[in-house]
């Protein structure tokens, strides 16, 4: 149990800018030596400096020591060090964030990615939640286009059925009297579901270890409540991390998204790391202008970003809101995160405004750096050097991100691929790519309001908000439905008065109706532009400032 941060009076805080700051104050930790460095190809590493007739390849640019440019970068050399045990570190002896339980399905299987690994989740006849690998062992079809029978899992291939526990429990063609093969299961996962997100324990020989299951002690806190969504993002999980544990962009990127974030509130930013472990880092952050208020921040293998701000209210009262990042690899250039904000304030915006339309708030925030975040992506994977090489990280901005890299150059070697600031290890098996899709999401994906309308399959792209989140969304599918159902109603009463109105006898109701008409057509219409704000992207407007 850590030691919060003390309270600190100050304004409630929105839901940009609460995504810097943090939890619990820290202990320090020192940090040992790391694996293989990297060398580069082609490049004086002694200097590491590539300057030809006045042009700069910025991807490399050191200062020397004693120019403007010391102090100013962060040093490539140094800091590799790992953590005691970090030679240990095996990506399968972790827990993965699955889903949202309140968005798991009743009546469907749900296909999932942890990296390379398929998996389907669903529930069984007592609503427990189950999961196994998605791949049935008589012919490799997926699980999750089956269906679910009695409770059962049913391979919709040949109708092979499996229990909770994945083991085969009826094959159809068996003659009578023949049993079952003892191999014919389907590998099973252990799965938890804490504090409303269904967990997966992705080792396949050792036990689920209950210590390095998440807890957010936020959560357990009289008069907590939260606002949670899931997306599925085109680039990988450490980008996104990446992105999540950088304040530095928020004015610039999300200015006037929403009353929180200008673009002239862009500063210089200052950054204690307080802790390095062979699970992660934390420490503090502030900024220049305002060095009394002392953000937190912390990052725990595998994929958690956690950040709680403990503030005194206008009346005294010690309040707590907190931002938990659950960022799961869903394979090459792919990833699903399950973003939660919460706070033990109660907000009467938040009970006025519906939940849709903060869901689709929180799509545009994703939409805005979207574009940035995927070509960094293909940058790495085209260029296929540690980030050192790449990036030029700022002390005054960028110091998070720098310590996210040197940790995968600590924990990198026990994953299956990875870009450290000084090493890596690229993808060793193909990126999957999926040519039809699967399962709950495949149904909701080729039905109406999906684009292209009914009767039409569509593969989830999750460069498009109705797949990224909408998918994913029992609430935000049901106002589509809805809003779609009233919309079409109104048009078909609009036209009904609009004839009406030809066929009356008297100017009155003429009047009454064409103007009958003309509101209906009006609230049509805003039920339409309620569907494509939740289900269409944001398109960022480029202008002279």
């Amino acid at each position: 149990m850590t030691t919060p941060l003390p309270p600190t009076t100050l304004s409630r805080p929105s839901l940009l800018s609460i995504s810097s700051a943090v939890a619990p104050r820290l202990k320090n930790s020192a940090a040992t030596p790391a694996g293989v460095r990297w060398q580069g190809v082609g490049i004086d590493s002694s200097r590491r400096r590539w300057r030809r007739q006045g042009r700069c390849w910025a991807a490399v640019v050191e200062g020397e020591t004693g120019t403007q440019e010391d102090g100013v970068l962060f040093p490539k050399e140094g800091g590799e060090a790992a953590a005691d045990g970090a030679a240990k570190y095996d990506w399968q002896e972790e827990w993965y964030p699955l889903y949202l339980t309140k968005e798991v399905p009743d009546d469907a299987a749900l296909p999932l990615t942890v990296y390379d690994r398929q998996l389907v989740l669903y529930r069984d006849a007592d609503g427990v939640l189950r999961c196994h690998e998605d791949r049935c062992p008589h012919r490799l079809a997926k699980l999750s286009e089956g269906q679910l029978v009695d409770g059962k899992l049913e391979c919709l291939y040949h109708g092979w059925q499996f229990d909770g526990q994945g083991k085969c429990v009826k094959i159809p063609q068996l003659p009578d009297g023949a049993k079952i093969p003892r191999n014919a299961c389907a590998r099973n996962y252990e799965v938890r579901d804490s504090q409303g997100v269904v967990w997966v324990w992705m080792s396949p020989s050792n036990p689920p270890d209950a210590k390095k299951l998440p807890f957010f002690e936020p959560y357990s806190r009289p008069g907590f409540t939260d606002l949670s969504t899931v997306h599925e993002l085109p680039y990988d999980h450490s980008i996104l991390l990446e992105n999540l544990m950088d304040p530095a962009h928020v004015p610039i990127s999300h200015d006037r998204t929403d009353w929180t974030a200008k673009r002239e509130d862009a500063q210089p930013l200052a950054f204690d790391v307080a802790e390095r472990t062979a699970r992660g880092f934390a420490g503090h952050w502030w900024r220049e202008r305002s060095p009394h208020l002392r953000n937190a921040l912390r990052f725990e293998a595998p994929c958690v970003l956690t950040n709680t701000l403990e503030y005194t209210d206008k009346d005294g009262k010690e309040q707590c809101f907190s931002a938990h990042f659950l960022c799961r690899p869903a394979g090459q250039g792919k990833s699903m995160l399950l973003v939660r904000f919460g706070s033990t304030a109660s907000s009467p915006l938040v009970k006025v405004v519906p939940k849709w339309y903060l869901h689709q708030n929180a799509g545009k925030v994703f939409e805005q750096d979207m574009g940035f975040l995927s070509s960094q992506n293909e940058v790495l994977m085209k260029e296929k050097v540690p980030t050192k090489e790449l990036y030029l990280n700022l002390r005054s901005s960028d110091t998070w991100v720098a310590e996210y890299r040197r940790w995968m150059d600590r924990a990198g070697h026990g994953m299956p691929y990875y870009f450290g600031h000084s090493t890596l290890k690229t993808p060793t098996l193909p990126a999957v790519v999926e040519q039809a899709p699967a399962g709950a999401v495949a149904g909701i994906s080729a039905s109406f309001p999906a684009k292209g309308g009914l009767g039409t399959q569509h593969a989830p792209n999750p460069t498009n908000r109705y797949f990224r989140h909408v998918v994913h969304c029992k609430g935000c599918r049901d106002t589509v439905n809805k809003y779609t159902a009233l919309k079409n109603a109104f048009v078909v009463l609009a036209a009904v008065a609009a004839a009406a109105a030809v066929l009356a006898a008297t100017r009155q109701w003429k009047a009454v109706l064409l103007a009958s008409a003309a509101v209906l057509a009006a609230a049509s219409y805003a039920c339409g532009s309620v569907v494509s704000l939740i289900t269409t992207n944001f398109i960022r407007t480029h202008r002279r400032l």
